[in-house]
């Protein structure tokens, strides 16, 4: 299901690993719904993902997090 956004935007969400994740990506951790400001390459195939508001998430390779991502019109 699409949702508007503030600002007319639409943002729809998406099942994300270690791999597929983007910056900009809205991820809830905590109860608090934090955008991925920063990925972080670490070994064997996980990512450190830094928030706009610095909070890190370490996520193995085969993690499975929901996120909102925003469509982008082009």
């Amino acid at each position: 299901m699409r949702a508007p956004a503030p600002g007319g935007a639409l943002v729809y969400p998406v099942e994300v690993t270690a791999a597929t994740v983007q910056r900009g990506d809205i991820i809830q951790l905590g109860g608090q719904a934090c955008r991925v400001r920063d990925l972080l390459q670490l070994p064997q195939g996980a990512k450190q993902l830094v928030s706009e508001s610095g909070e890190l998430l370490a996520i193995h390779a085969r993690t499975r997090l929901t996120a909102l991502r925003l469509l982008r019109r082009r």
